[in-house]
């Protein structure tokens, strides 16, 4: 990515940016012109800053017109769940390949993408090599006071990494996921499928205290939590089956009381699966008991629309929403996998009031290595790290169009959606606007942008996604 390819064979002679910047990743600092970075499916450029725009004076026939003054969702950010495996291929790297790339991951300046939220297991994933819990114990035994629970499985590889991203980005928003409660509270004794039992609720609340507050101790903020992970999946290595009337006692009775007894600020958030069921996290904030504890709801989107988001926040329109998980099938397909995940995950989310995108998960390696019994054994990371070398994957360049520009606390903006070019804009702290466009069409398309009296004129090859940054 960081070599310069020619690129004014890809772009027709009408784009104003034909020719890629001589020096990529300076970003221009300039009033009056535009900044642009770009992605083309053939793989010549790939996250690559080309020459600025200037102002025009007059719009072509497509016009995609942003509305400073209709605001909407407050973003938190960008980024990728950090897997156990993910911290495994990174804490095996020597440490200078290790601190460069995650340099290159979380820091905005140059090249650097700028991941500005991570999700990560509480307990194992399936993206880790066996399950676990912070409260495994000998068959038969249990222990409500939570006397036994440790992070020690997370002291390896997860805690360590983590400090090294928050000395790169101490403000990064962190997010915890349990795929499965210890197998002693649950009605089959199993790490896969079975229900939490409801005499375990205060005991499951109390492990979620525990956590925050054990990792806490490390130095590591874990800003919000999902109850469980696709809680309507009980067929994955670790994995939980939680109907709604489920977790809405348990927020209300349990969880929701223990963490304001313990001053716990961390939020709750409820669902984390399909956008098939938005009536799942509906039900959920319709009971006022529940509710007053929940900060908002999590979605994937294996099945269902992306717009189902919009319909909890008709619904619930004072609560958050966010998206949590996207994965995409190895070996990887930069075209199609650019296309959809920009349209849905990245540019679909915000549309339908999500404050975060994320995608699953951050590395592997080309063995797709580690997962769990049962786990996923396609799943491609953002990159492939095999020892010290690293492959980046169609999942970096997906969220490197969004993370580095669209940083913390931008706010969207209204933007009009004209013919196949899908968009987002945002307003960024720095008082910028920056504009998502993707060409779904197969053919190049001119079109001009127009942000209040500026007015943009470009084009997009056929798949391309560029980002474009308005002074």
């Amino acid at each position: 990515m960081r070599t310069l390819q020619a690129c004014a064979a890809l772009l027709t002679a009408t784009v104003l940016f034909v020719s890629c910047s001589n020096k990529p990743g300076s970003e221009s600092n300039g009033k009056d012109s535009v900044t642009v970075w770009l992605t083309d499916p053939d793989k010549t450029v790939l996250f690559q800053q080309q020459s600025s725009l200037a102002f025009s004076d007059k719009t072509d026939s497509a016009v995609i017109d942003i509305n400073a003054s209709q605001t909407y969702q407050t973003m938190d950010g960008f980024g990728y769940s950090l897997t156990g495996g993910s911290a495994l291929h990174l804490a095996n790297m020597d440490a200078a390949s290790r601190a460069a790339l995650l340099k290159e991951l979380f820091a905005t300046d140059g090249n650097n993408i700028g991941v500005s939220y991570l999700r990560i297991s509480i307990g194992a994933s399936d993206l880790d090599s066996i399950p676990f819990s912070y409260n495994d114990l000998p068959k038969g035994q249990t222990d409500v006071n939570m006397d036994k629970f440790s992070i020690e499985p997370d002291k390896k590889h997860l805690i360590p990494v983590l400090k090294e991203i928050l000395a790169i980005n101490p403000d990064i928003k962190i997010l915890g996921s349990p795929w499965s409660p210890p197998t002693w509270m649950k009605t089959n004794d199993s790490t896969k499928g079975g229900s939490l039992k409801p005499q375990y609720h205060d005991a499951y609340a109390k492990y979620f205290v525990k956590y925050i507050q054990a990792m806490k101790g490390e130095g590591i903020t874990i800003d919000a939590i999902t109850i469980q992970n696709e809680p309507l999946h009980p067929g994955n290595n670790p994995s939980l089956l939680m109907l709604p009337e489920q977790q809405a006692a348990f927020i209300k009775t349990s969880l929701g009381p223990a963490f304001k007894n313990a001053g716990i600020a961390t939020k709750i958030i409820l669902y984390d699966h399909n956008c098939d069921r938005p009536d799942y996290p509906i039900s959920i904030l319709n009971d006022s008991a529940a509710k007053q504890y929940v900060d908002g709801s999590a979605f994937h989107l294996y099945g269902g629309e992306v717009s189902a988001l919009s319909k909890v926040h008709d619904a619930h329109p004072d609560k958050n929403l966010y998206f949590t998980e996207q994965w995409i099938g190895a070996p990887g397909n930069l075209k199609g996998d650019l296309s959809w995940h920009i349209k849905n995950v990245v540019i679909g989310t915000a549309l339908n009031w999500s404050k975060v995108a994320l995608e699953w998960n951050l590395a592997a390696n080309s063995a797709l290595e580690p997962h769990t019994p049962g786990g996923c054994t396609e799943c491609l990371g953002a990159v492939t790290i095999d020892g010290n070398t690293v492959k980046r994957n169609p999942a970096y360049y997906i969220i490197a169009h969004a993370s580095k520009f669209v940083r913390p606390g931008s706010v969207r903006l209204a933007s009009t959606q004209t013919g196949q070019l899908a968009n987002v804009a945002f307003k960024t702290p720095g008082n910028k606007t920056v504009v998502l466009v993707l060409n779904e069409a197969a053919e190049p398309k001119q079109f001009s942008i127009k942000a209040g009296h500026k007015i943009i004129s470009t084009s997009l090859n056929g798949g391309a996604v560029a980002t474009y940054v308005i002074p």
